[in-house]
């Protein structure tokens, strides 16, 4: 893998950056969660510490943070239900992530009112059927700086997404996690690395410090 050194400052410059949370969720990895599994390794890797320092320097920074959920409407308007394994497993349980429930709440640590959020109701990825990339777009947004769950779908299918949109993409790698953890890194040293920069939540928090 070829390593290529970045300006972080400039890279991830408050006048044209976002924070992008990927499904930072009560039920997704809260004390509502059905994954104990995802629970357990953000746990071990102290993810959410590392989400909670990052968005408190963006925000300090003046970087707009966007939580960006998943949910289903009881009736599953709106979303695909058969078309993959991982989703027809999930809607065995007809109570799961339910728009108007606690479990598709955003971790209180991770929230702040001034926050914007992005909610979609089918596939695993921030960007398609959403309106996330127009609001970016309002925002003067050219570097969107990705944390959350999971590396199995979610975070590297947030990277292509931006990517093909035309964004500039760093991903914060003690704010992230995918199960079972040796997957994980995997994904984060042969497919996140080839689409996105990679940097600490303190090393994030220092560049905007100084910014």
């Amino acid at each position: 893998m070829i390593y290529v050194p970045i300006d972080l400052a400039a890279l991830a410059a408050p006048a044209h950056t976002a924070v992008l949370v990927m499904e930072m969720q009560r039920g997704v990895v809260g004390d509502l969660a059905r994954f104990p599994d995802l629970v357990k390794v953000c746990a071990e890797r102290e993810v959410t510490a590392g989400a909670v320092r990052a968005v408190t320097a963006a925000r300090a920074a003046g970087i707009r943070v966007v939580h960006c959920t998943a949910a289903f409407r009881a009736d599953r308007a709106g979303s695909h239900t058969g078309n993959s394994p991982f989703i027809r497993g999930l809607l065995r349980d007809p109570a799961h992530m339910l728009e108007g429930t606690g479990a598709i709440e955003v971790l209180p640590e991770l929230y702040d009112p001034a926050d914007l959020e992005s909610r979609r109701y089918h596939g695993f990825s921030p960007f398609t059927g959403t309106s996330l990339d127009q609001t970016l777009r309002a925002l003067g947004v050219r570097t969107v700086v990705a944390l959350g769950v999971s590396l199995n779908l979610g975070v590297p299918g947030l990277c292509l997404e931006a990517v093909n949109l035309g964004y500039r993409v760093v991903v914060v790698t003690d704010a992230v996690a995918g199960m079972p953890a040796e997957y994980g890194d995997a994904v984060m040293a042969n497919t996140v690395a080839l689409l996105a920069a990679r940097a600490t939540s303190t090393d994030l928090a220092a560049a905007w410090r100084t910014a």
